[in-house]
C-alpha cells in the first residue's frame, strides 16, 4: 500500500502556538483557521488493487492486446463472469507491488496473431506508466510483461456457450 504523507513540520508556524496533545504528539495552531496548506493535512494511501485496476484497464486499451492473464486464469474468469451478479475482473493478469512513492507491475498478456510483440509490449508499458503515474502520483519503476499466448484467427472464442445435457 502506498503512503503519501507530507513530512511532519517541527516548531509552530509564524503567529501560532504549540498545543499539547494527549497522545504525546505536538500540534500547532495558527492565527488563521486550519493553519497552513490544506494539501499537507493528512495522509493518502493507495491500495495495490487500485494500481492493478488502473494498469489492467490501460493495458487492455492497447491495440494488439487480446486478453490479460494466463489460460487457466482466463478460464476461471470466464466461469466467474457467467455467475449472475459477477463482474469482469479488470485486475486479471496484473500484479502490483506498491511502496510509499514507487510501484512495480507484472502483467501477463495475450496478443493477437500478426502483431509485433515487441511493439505491443512497448505500447503497453507506455500506456500503463502514463496512466498509473498520472492517476496515483506514484513513480512506476518497472513494468514486466509476460506474453503467455497468441490469439489465432481460427481459435474458437474463449468463452463458448455452455452445453446443456
Amino acid at each position: 500500500m502506498s503512503d503519501m504523507t507530507e513530512p511532519n513540520r517541527t516548531g509552530a508556524p509564524q503567529g501560532g502556538r504549540e498545543l499539547p496533545d494527549t497522545s504525546g504528539a505536538r500540534k500547532t495552531q495558527s492565527a488563521k483557521r486550519g493553519g497552513g496548506d490544506p494539501a499537507g493535512r493528512g495522509r493518502t494511501t493507495i491500495a495495490d488493487g487500485v494500481v492493478e485496476k488502473i494498469a489492467g484497464l490501460a493495458a487492455r486499451d492497447v491495440d494488439g492486446v487480446h486478453a490479460m492473464g494466463s489460460g487457466i486464469s482466463r478460464t476461471f474468469g470466464a466461469v466467474r463472469d457467467r455467475v449472475p451478479g459477477g463482474a469482469k475482473s479488470v485486475t486479471r493478469g496484473v500484479k502490483a507491488e506498491v511502496g510509499e512513492v514507487q510501484t512495480a507491475l507484472d502483467l501477463e498478456i495475450v496478443v493477437v496473431y500478426g502483431v509485433a510483440i515487441a511493439d505491443v509490449a512497448r505500447d503497453v508499458r507506455e500506456n500503463v506508466v502514463a496512466a498509473v503515474e498520472r492517476m496515483t502520483g506514484l513513480e512506476v519503476v518497472e513494468v514486466n510483461i509476460a506474453v503467455s499466448d497468441v490469439k489465432l484467427p481460427e481459435d474458437e472464442e474463449e468463452e463458448p456457450e455452455p452445453r446443456l445435457q
